[in-house]
């Protein structure tokens, strides 16, 4: 584990509540953005190719989905080699500034072309944002309360996703929805002026690099693989939940549905918020290994009760998705707050930059095979089941790594203070 002795003048009380007030914003923006596009999928495909048909348009919606996806994993390893070598401060700035002006421009694109491109965009500045703000807030905040606190900034991206559901739910016009972009604007320039450098990434910085810092260094390699495939089982299959729900709903009701997939998002994220919050309290009572075992195997079984089983859509749909998305909170809550502490401070942005986003390079290149098997398996609830079978496989992973209920631990890096 890595040991860092506090700074001789450690943060204030107020300035962690500022940071981390700071963080949960740009961290919840972060989630709306992420999903407000999928939210609006079929009326912003519609719109913009007019007199299309289905296939033409499952395409174009394949297209805005995977370079958003695609972008999100890019800016997730970059941005977060660029807070290692940069900073953390000034890297978050810009990554919150990126995603919030091409969200913003969106509301104003002309043609499916530049919302790709936009999109893709914003998803860099998004990865950026999800890695950096893990990462501040785990270096200036007390050890003893380190894993509350990141588990409940984990819990800001369902707070965003549930925002993105009530802006669907009372704004039909999706180019006004796009304008919330503005807003992560301004919070770049807050951040910009309040936040400084940890105290640990400034004094490693001061310190020669030693050869014990390679990403892929044998020291930590145990711990890439299994945090990238225990998160990227459990990312594939939450992305194909969250990015197809509002299609899928779509495809069970007759008119608009817009309200029925707004209300949808709004379950999504207010499961995922409880989920999160309630993930601190399961590990402390059973431990990491077991709360990711029984999250992975449930998740498993709910994806199947929730889609393969509804061929029209009722009530029930809406607490069978809020059930689903409740297990994914716990699950990013259990993740979220560990991964950071596996890794030193001088490779900590890179290495949770990685295990972020790896699994992202397969949730983008399958976007591509929604559409076939939407018709291969006849209907979108199939094949969004399709994608849990990687929930078996984060469950293999999980099963096969240490049997303690705690996950292996990077090694010790000390940070003299006073030299």
């Amino acid at each position: 584990m890595e040991t860092i002795q506090l700074p001789t003048t450690p943060p204030t009380a107020a300035y962690r509540s500022q940071v981390f007030a700071l963080c949960m914003l740009v961290y919840s923006f972060s989630g709306t953005v992420s999903t407000l596009m999928s939210t609006y999928l079929p009326v912003v495909v519609r719109d913009l190719l007019g007199q299309a048909n289905k296939a033409e348009l499952d395409q174009v919606s394949a297209y805005v989905g995977a370079t958003f996806l695609y972008g999100w994993m890019l800016g997730g390893m970059s941005f977060g080699y660029f807070g290692d070598r940069l900073g953390r401060v000034r890297s978050l700035v810009g990554a919150v500034v990126l995603y919030g002006g091409c969200t913003l421009l969106t509301a104003f694109a002309p043609n499916w072309m530049t919302v790709v491109v936009l999109r893709f965009a914003a998803g860099f500045g998004i990865g950026g944002v999800l890695v950096l703000t893990t990462v501040v807030v785990a270096e200036i905040w007390p050890e003893r309360n380190r894993p509350v606190a990141l588990g409940i900034l984990a819990v800001a991206f369902p707070v965003g996703i549930l925002l993105s559901g009530l802006v669907n739910y009372f704004l039909p016009d999706w180019r006004q929805a796009f304008w919330i972009g503005g807003i992560p604007l301004v919070l770049g320039a807050l951040i910009a002026s309040l936040f400084q450098e940890s105290e640990g990434w400034k004094r490693v910085h001061r310190q020669p690099a030693t050869a014990d810092v390679a990403l892929f260094n044998a020291q930590h390699r145990r711990s890439l693989w299994l945090g990238s495939l225990a998160f990227g089982a459990m990312l594939v299959g939450l992305w194909a939940v969250f990015s197809w729900v509002p299609t899928w709903v779509q495809s069970l009701v007759t008119g608009t549905g817009q309200k029925e997939r707004g209300l949808s998002m709004v379950l999504m994220g207010g499961g995922g918020v409880l989920g999160g919050i309630l993930s601190g309290f399961i590990v402390k009572a059973v431990g990491h290994r077991r709360t990711m075992l029984f999250v992975f195997a449930a998740c498993f079984i709910m994806a199947a009760v929730v889609f393969k089983t509804n061929t029209a859509f009722s009530p029930i749909v809406y607490l069978e998705i809020a059930t689903l998305a409740l297990l994914f909170g716990i699950s990013q809550g259990t993740m979220s707050a560990y991964l950071p502490e596996l890794f030193p401070t001088r490779l900590r942005g890179r290495a949770t930059g990685f295990c972020f986003n790896i699994g992202r390079l397969v949730t983008a290149t399958a976007v591509f095979f929604i559409g076939p098997l939407v018709a291969v398996l006849g209907g979108y609830g199939s094949a969004i089941f399709a994608f849990s079978g990687t929930f078996v496989i984060g469950f293999i992973a999980i099963w096969s790594g240490p049997q303690s209920s705690k996950l292996p631990q990077p090694p010790t890096e000390t940070i003299h203070l006073n030299q």
